[in-house]
């Protein structure tokens, strides 16, 4: 067995990038290899700023021989025929060719042997295919070369079983030939790096200041990074996707302490926040109290002999220039009030074929204020001020420099005017939340207008027919669905969505139906199904539970159909349930291979005269007893108390299958036992479709 290294050495890859290049490139690898015959006992993918490596071991040296079968035509067949088979299997004369009988009829069958190739042979063709097939967000051409590649290629080191493999890049000027060499650090290590195998490789290029693995580097930022804090009494502030950038952007990561100037200590936290990180990639660091500390950390990729001191001045200079523009920009926000700015946003377009944002806040308005009816606590006229101000922080110069900070910037410029804490909070809010693990707003006029500006985006995008295909989802429409969900289900909200988005969809001037002309409310309500199938899965609720109950129709309360949901899963996880389910199964099976076997239905009523045994008798009962009993039940919404009422069908269900006989000779006798039977599934489907429920 032995070992395969490759490297694919580069400008610098960007960090966002990385992972995912890793993962494909060791997936296109590991399938040619299986493709190849050649399999392997492990195989690890490494990423660094500038370059991607492979190491596969336990290769065998060579591809296993192989016989390969092929049948021909038969024997007394055609003689062009028989030279054609000759001829595609390689063989000289029909001799070398055996007889063999199929189904009474005589073939001929070739038998060939063919000698594996020496592994060392077929690698070469197996990674350049895999580089061509490495799909990139964004790459590039250089030189007179075509291939592409994100960044320009320096080069490709392969090595197999501690030789060199005989293979190139062959792009004109932009040739390279596979090598068994390296480089280190672009600014510690000087030269070419010569290995044999994986961990030579590795520990020489530890020894040239290259830490391979970027689980390590973040270690060593996460760990070097707390220690400078503590040093200062300080903690570093939480943010793993900026550890997992960082590492991204390093091979030789030295953590060093910077100053805040105190003169920007007055900025909001969040700006000061959004510059370090957004703009420079510096880690905050908090006190004990949470607060912000005039104390960042920078990341440098290199050991300077000042122990950094140069490096840390530099990074200082930098920031001082980017918290000055934004000091200027938060004295002239605040020269002028958030109202002022509202005219402005008849100037910004929302979408072409929906308007100005402008008319998106008049939209937002109207139905957050209705919203607020079924919302507890929420202050009517506190909605409508948030509303009319939620988007008014775009116009800002701040935000217009930091997008990151839009809503942010509101709060601190409605609460600087005077504007009610709530309507402040709001503003700040209505965006929230932004994915699965973005806090949800549960302050009453919050709510009210951050489900007014999902819902309003979602109703104008589907009128016009942009509703997600597939992956492509550019107007974020899924994120707003489970916004809605969440902002609907986590504040316990009693809300029918069906009739709020026709409200919605009627303030828009022109349009209230989708492009494929069904009624909006309803698409939204099917696509809605779907996102809260997605969002209850994370749950550990089943999909098809979720079908079950969306497939009774009209139920476009969440809280309401997730007790449904909730009462079905308890259910069906009884034993009660579970038989039940078998019994629905059994029934709805048998009366439809009657009803097409006779082409007729039988949903109508039994008749309780021809009733001969006594278990038709005591399920006709219960099946009456469970629908009486349901419907106020259902209307009480006490759905433990509904699935107590059908779990009762079990036994007479369970009696009337083991001792009465559907298919009996007497025809009237036989019809209305169907008829009973089909009443089975009817008064189940009071309380789901239980044909959706699986197993």
């Amino acid at each position: 067995m032995a070992e395969l290294l490759l490297e694919l050495l580069s400008e610098e890859i960007p960090a966002r990038m990385q992972s995912r290049a890793a993962a494909d490139l060791k997936r296109l690898v590991t399938v040619a290899l299986e493709g190849s015959r050649l399999g392997f006992e492990s195989a690890e993918c490494y990423v660094t700023p500038r370059r991607l490596t492979l190491v596969v071991d336990g290769l065998p040296h060579a591809q296993p021989d192989i016989t390969e079968e092929r049948k021909g035509p038969r024997v007394g067949a055609p003689e062009k025929a028989i030279e054609g088979f000759l001829r595609s299997a390689g063989l000289e004369a029909i001799e070398q060719c055996e007889v063999r009988e199929i189904k009474g009829n005589a073939f001929h069958f070739a038998t060939t042997a063919k000698r594996g190739e020496a592994t060392a042979a077929v690698l070469p063709g197996l990674i350049l295919g895999a580089m061509d097939a490495l799909s990139w967000p964004k790459s590039m051409r250089w030189g007179a070369g075509e291939r592409r590649w994100v960044r320009p290629l320096h080069g490709i080191a392969a090595v197999f079983a501690g030789e060199v493999l005989a293979g190139r890049w062959d792009e004109g000027a932009n040739d390279l030939e596979f090598v068994y060499q390296t480089r280190g650090h672009r600014f510690l290590a000087a030269g070419p790096i010569a290995f044999t195998d994986f961990a030579d490789y590795r520990a020489k290029l530890r020894r040239a200041y290259v830490m391979l693995d970027p689980a390590e580097r973040r270690e060593v930022i996460e760990a070097g990074a707390s220690a400078l804090a503590a040093a200062e009494g300080l903690a570093l502030q939480e943010d793993e996707a900026l550890l997992d950038e960082v590492a991204g952007l390093v091979e030789w990561p030295v953590p060093l302490l910077g100053r805040i100037d105190d003169a920007y200590m007055g900025l909001p936290a969040e700006v000061l926040s959004t510059v370090m990180r957004a703009h420079q990639r510096y880690f905050a660091l908090i006190d004990g109290e949470g607060r912000l500390a005039p104390r960042f950390v920078v990341v440098a990729n290199i050991a300077a002999a000042d122990g950094g001191a140069a490096i840390v001045a530099g990074n200082e200079r930098v920031l001082r220039a980017r918290l000055a523009d934004a000091q200027f920009f938060w004295d002239q926000d605040r020269r002028n009030s958030l109202a002022s700015r509202t005219p402005a946003l008849k100037n910004v377009v929302f979408h072409a074929k929906l308007g100005t944002l402008d008319e998106k806040v008049d939209r937002i308005q109207a139905l957050a204020a209705d919203l607020g009816a079924a919302i507890p606590g929420a202050d009517r006229d506190r909605i409508r001020s948030a509303a009319r101000l939620a988007k008014a922080d775009l116009i800002t110069e701040m935000v217009g420099e930091f997008p990151e900070l839009q809503g942010v910037m509101g709060r601190y410029y409605a609460l600087r005017d005077g504007e009610h804490a709530d309507v402040a909070q709001a503003i700040a809010e209505h965006y929230s939340p932004l994915g699965p693990n973005d806090s949800c707003p549960t302050a009453p006029v919050s709510v009210a207008v951050a489900l007014a500006d999902k819902i309003d985006t979602l109703v104008g995008f589907f009128a016009i027919g942009q509703r997600p295909t597939g992956s492509k989802d550019p107007y974020a429409l899924r994120r707003a669905a489970l916004g809605v969900i969440r902002l609907v289900l986590e504040n316990g909200l009693r809300l029918r969505l069906g009739p709020v988005f026709r409200a919605s969809g009627h303030l828009y001037a022109e349009t209230a139906a989708d492009s494929k002309g069904e009624p909006l409310a309803d698409g939204l309500l099917e696509f809605f199904a779907d996102r809260l199938k997605v969002h209850l899965h994370e749950r550990g609720v089943r999909h098809d539970l979720v079908s079950a109950v969306f497939a009774l129709g009209g139920e476009d309360d969440l809280v309401r159909l997730l007790a449904r949901v909730e009462a079905l899963a308890a259910f069906i996880g009884s034993e009660d349930g579970a038989n039940l389910l078998v019994a629905y199964n059994r029934a709805a099976n048998i009366v439809a291979i009657e009803e097409k076997k006779d082409a007729a239905p039988y949903d109508g009523a039994p008749n309780p005269a021809l009733f001969e045994a006594a278990e038709e008798r005591a399920l006709a009962r219960a099946l009456s007893d469970a629908v009486d009993r349901c419907g106020p039940l259902l209307e009480e919404e006490d759905f433990a108390g509904v699935m107590g009422a059908v779990a009762a069908l079990r036994r007479p269900v369970d009696a009337f299958f083991d001792t009465v006989t559907v298919n009996c000779e007497d025809p009237a006798l036989r019809e209305n036992r169907l008829k009973l039977l089909s009443r089975i599934p009817a008064t189940l489907g009071e309380v789901a479709d239980f044909s959706k429920i699986e197993g």
